[in-house]
C-alpha cells in the first residue's frame, strides 16, 4: 500500500495530511467515518503517526467528502492515542492546503470554506489572490465551561484549582503557578509528567460530559496558563494532549476554551482580539465574535487566527512483510 502525505505546520505544531492511497471510509457522519476509519484502518494511523514515518508528537488529519449539503469537505483527526474531536491548528493548516493546492476551487478574494468536523460546522475564512492563502481564521463550534474553580488531589503534586472547559474537545486548565512549573522548551519533560498526572486525577474526580454527543465526552488534554513572556501578548499556555503529546502552537481549541473561562470570569471582552503564546513563543489570536448559549452552558463563539507553512510532500510505503509496518513509539 502507499499513502501519499502533504505536511504542513501550524505555528510549529506538524499536520500530516492525507491525501491519497486511503480505502473508501463510510458513514454518514464525520463520527461515524471517525469511528469507522478506527475500526478498520488504525494501523494506518499508527504507521504514519509513529516511528519510523512519524514520531511521538506527530498530528495527522484525513480529509473527506464533505456530509451536509452546503459543506466544502470534511475532516477528522489523528494523534499517537487515537482521535481528537477538534484542531485548530488543522483547521488553519488545511485551509491554506485546499486554497493553495486547487483541491477546493474558491475565486481569489475573502473566501469561506464550510468544514464538516467531529463537534460540527467549522467556517474558516481567509484572503485568497488565486496563489496564496493570507489572514487565515476560523469560528469554532460554541465554547462554554463545565467545571470552574475545582479543587482536584493529584499524586505528587498536592492539591490544585482547576477548571474545565470545551473548544470543540475538553481541556482541564491549570495555572502554572500553582506548582511553580514554567512554560518554556526547557520546562518540556516535566510539563508532560504533570499533565498526564492532572489529566488523570480530574478523569478519576469528575465526569467529563458533552451535551449532546457522546463520542466528544471525554477529557483531552491539560492546558497549563502563565504570563507571556512578551508584554504585548495577553498570557502563554502550554498544551499536553492525547499520550503526553506537547503542543508546539498555543492551540486553537485549548485558546478557545481558555476564552470561554475568560469570558466568564469577566477576563476577556467581546469582539478584542487577544493574543495567546506557545511553548515556542509562536502565536495565535482569539476574539469572541459572538455569546450565545449551548444545551444548559452559557457559551460564545470564537474566531481563532494563525499562520501554516508548508513542510514536504511524502509518499509512503507499507510493506506487509514488515514486520514493523504498523509503527512503534516510545513515550
Amino acid at each position: 500500500m502507499k499513502i501519499t502525505t502533504i505536511d504542513m505546520h501550524t505555528e510549529g505544531e506538524p499536520l500530516r495530511v492525507i491525501t491519497g492511497g486511503l480505502p473508501e471510509i463510510t458513514g454518514q457522519t464525520i463520527l461515524e467515518k471517525r469511528r469507522y476509519f478506527r475500526d478498520h484502518f488504525d494501523a494506518l494511523r499508527t504507521g504514519l503517526m509513529f516511528e519510523p514515518r512519524g514520531h511521538a508528537d506527530m498530528y495527522g488529519a484525513v480529509i473527506t467528502e464533505a456530509v451536509t449539503e452546503d459543506g466544502d469537505f470534511g475532516v477528522f483527526f489523528m494523534h499517537n492515542e487515537g482521535y481528537s474531536t477538534m484542531c485548530g491548528h488543522a483547521i488553519i493548516a488545511l485551509t491554506k492546503l485546499v486554497l493553495e493546492t486547487g483541491m477546493i476551487r474558491k475565486k481569489s478574494g475573502s473566501v469561506v470554506l464550510k468544514i464538516d468536523a467531529p463537534p460540527g460546522r467549522i467556517i474558516a475564512s481567509a484572503n485568497f489572490d488565486g496563489k496564496i492563502a493570507t489572514q487565515i481564521a476560523f469560528l469554532n463550534v460554541p465554547s462554554f465551561v463545565l467545571l470552574k474553580d475545582k479543587v482536584v488531589d493529584v499524586p505528587e503534586l498536592g492539591s490544585l484549582r482547576i477548571d474545565v472547559a470545551f473548544g470543540g474537545a475538553f481541556y482541564v486548565l491549570c495555572d502554572a503557578g500553582q506548582i511553580g512549573l514554567g512554560l518554556g522548551p526547557q520546562d518540556h519533560d516535566l510539563l508532560i509528567s504533570h499533565g498526564k498526572k492532572i489529566k488523570k486525577a480530574v478523569i478519576q474526580a469528575f465526569d467529563i460530559l458533552h451535551p449532546h454527543e457522546k463520542d466528544l465526552s471525554f477529557l483531552y488534554g491539560t492546558i497549563f496558563t502563565g504570563p507571556a513572556q512578551n508584554p504585548k501578548n495577553h498570557s502563554r499556555n502550554v498544551c499536553i494532549f492525547a499520550e503526553g503529546e506537547v503542543d508546539r502552537s498555543p492551540t486553537g481549541s485549548g485558546v478557545s476554551a481558555r476564552a470561554a473561562l475568560h469570558y466568564a470570569r469577566g477576563e476577556m471582552e467581546a469582539g478584542k482580539r487577544y493574543t495567546i503564546e506557545s511553548i515556542l513563543g509562536t502565536t495565535m489570536d482569539v476574539r469572541i465574535v459572538k455569546v450565545t448559549r449551548f444545551g444548559p452552558h452559557d457559551a460564545i463563539v470564537p474566531e481563532v487566527s494563525g499562520t501554516a507553512r508548508f513542510t514536504g510532500k511524502h509518499e509512503f510505503i507499507f510493506d506487509p512483510e514488515d514486520p514493523l509496518v504498523k509503527g512503534f513509539i516510545f513515550r
